[in-house]
């Protein structure tokens, strides 16, 4: 049976230095917020949505995801505060879009890395 750590212990000191210091200047509790957000089944779908398409209205997204009004402006009120969506008001209807182009790339990507893994599904 393969095992997957190390036999022996050590490290290289320089990398170690470098990845650490680097670490110090990124803000990993914001990154994880932001992939918690996406990790919800439902905020993926409702993202995915934005990304085919300019915006959508919040009855558009609730019908996309087969839920009320109200839940899907739950979902879409926190993806907008996690800077992943954002909206604006035309009369009554509120639209929602993605908040900017690294969010459909982040999408994006997700998505090719799926189709290379799991190529026939």
């Amino acid at each position: 049976m393969t095992q997957e750590v190390c036999e022996i212990y050590c490290h290289d000191e320089q990398k170690v230095s470098r990845v650490s210091a680097a670490l110090q200047n990124v803000d990993t509790p914001e990154i994880a917020r932001m992939f918690k957000a996406l990790s919800d089944e439902t905020r993926m779908k409702i993202i995915y949505a934005l990304c085919r398409e300019d915006e959508l209205c919040v009855c558009d997204v609730a019908h996309i995801i087969g839920s009320t009004v109200a839940t899907a402006s739950h979902h879409l009120r926190l993806l907008k505060q996690m800077g992943l969506a954002k909206y604006r008001k035309e009369g009554k209807m509120v639209f929602y879009s993605i908040d900017d182009d690294h969010v459909r790339q982040l999408i994006d990507i997700a998505l090719a890395h799926m189709k290379e893994r799991f190529p026939h599904e």
